[in-house]
């Protein structure tokens, strides 16, 4: 399916400072029909904001089908254009992710939602997937939102530890076990088991807190070191297999959970039967 892109500068006012959003967005492009509506879905990035890698991952989300928008995720600090894969860009996007208020990221989480669902192309059905930094926002931000119905995170640093967010405020877990996302969305998590950045006992308490809480969740391990699905300055890190194989994964989720309207789901709790 061939795609086209754009962009909407979008107000803010997060904590009381007026500004705006660039939000990108990737569509389908099909000129012979003209009333055709898709799904949506956010994209949100690394702490470099919206590189050739994350541009690419998500015209690959578009070319199935989806108006996906990506929000320039540090537009409080600096314009919208991506920051370099180097020392300097690494340093200045791990400054920000720590600068930036949690109600900064809840705003931008919204905005792109709502852009999407005001769009008359747009069925109204939001997924949302995000690696890194926007691993965590998609499982933080945009999983909480009802209106997003599927959520796919690549290894998302920071859920286990609070460091995200001005004075490290984040509270994923909290929420999660308050039950925030139990009956919301269906949630796939996936780590690489070489990542450094979220160590085996960070892993097993984002699984367990999950699990507890009854979240409808994948949670994929993976042999992969952090920024695996990286085609471009992964630092050795790429594996083209294994994110081809993932992509499909994610686009299983999406296509039964988001691009089908099912109804809502149950609450209804069956014993399955124990039989080989």
């Amino acid at each position: 399916m061939l795609i086209k892109t754009s962009y909407r500068d979008v107000p803010t006012k997060a904590e009381g400072k007026e500004g705006s959003i660039r939000i990108y967005l990737v569509e389908p492009n099909l000129p012979d029909y003209p009333e055709a509506k898709f799904p949506g879905c956010v994209v949100f990035s690394e702490i470099y904001q919206v590189t050739g890698p994350v541009e690419r991952f998500a015209s690959n989300i578009a070319s199935e089908g989806y108006i996906v928008a990506l929000p320039s995720s540090f537009h409080e600090f600096e314009g919208p254009e991506a920051i370099p894969y180097d020392t300097e860009g690494t340093d200045r996007g791990n400054k920000y992710k720590i600068e930036k208020t949690v109600a900064g990221y809840d705003e931008d989480a919204t905005l792109s939602v709502d852009l999407l669902t005001s769009l008359p192309n747009c069925t109204g059905r939001i997924a949302s997937t995000g690696m890194c930094l926007g691993g965590h926002l998609v499982s933080y931000l945009c999983a909480f939102d009802p209106r997003v119905l599927a959520t796919f995170c690549y290894f998302a640093t920071d859920v286990h530890s609070a460091t995200l967010g001005k004075g490290k405020s984040d509270d994923t877990l909290i929420k999660i076990r308050n039950g925030d996302l139990t009956n919301k969305g269906e949630v796939t998590m996936v780590f690489g088991k070489q990542d450094t950045h979220v160590d085996r006992d960070g892993r097993s308490l984002i699984r367990d807190t999950l699990d507890k809480a009854d979240v409808t969740f994948t949670f994929l391990e993976v042999q992969a070191q952090h920024a695996f699905i990286r085609d471009e300055s992964s630092k050795g890190r790429w594996d083209a297999a294994l994110t081809r194989s993932l992509f499909g994964m994610m686009m299983e989720l999406f296509n039964r959970t988001v691009a089908r309207d099912l109804g809502p789901r149950s609450s209804e709790k069956k014993k399955i039967e124990h039989v080989c």
